[in-house]
């Protein structure tokens, strides 16, 4: 395990029973879309980035699961986020409703749709 895990897994182990498995979920979502990208602790949140750009964060809260998909994801999902509280570039997934996982897979897919398309513009 590298440093970046090892932090990771420090970071969810405060966490236990419903809660910890929520994020367990959260984080097998994101690897499952995005197995390339790199995982460490950012912001006190879980955070992942691709081609060394952001993709998405996420974090473990005592009433819900915060998701960060800045800067693009939030407003490309807005419709799709619009039942669940907000602040500036987050949601949040309350612990007491079923957690979004199909969603969080297609903002993930958008956001590496997105961070791919602009490294390929940049090369280029």
């Amino acid at each position: 395990m590298n440093n970046n895990s090892e932090a990771v897994e420090a970071y969810l182990s405060q966490f236990d029973g419903n809660v910890r498995e929520r994020l367990d979920a959260v984080r097998v979502a994101i690897r499952r879309i995005a197995p390339t990208a790199t995982e460490q602790i950012s912001y006190g949140l879980v955070g992942y980035k691709l081609h060394g750009k952001p993709l998405v964060y996420f974090g473990g809260f005592p009433h819900h699961v915060g998701f960060y998909a800045t800067p693009n994801g939030h407003e490309a999902f807005a419709r799709e986020f619009a039942p669940y509280k907000q602040g500036k570039g987050s949601v949040q997934f309350p612990h007491t409703q079923p957690l979004p996982l199909e969603l969080i897979e297609r903002v993930v897919q958008y956001r590496v749709d997105s961070v791919s398309q602009a490294v390929n513009s940049d090369t280029q």
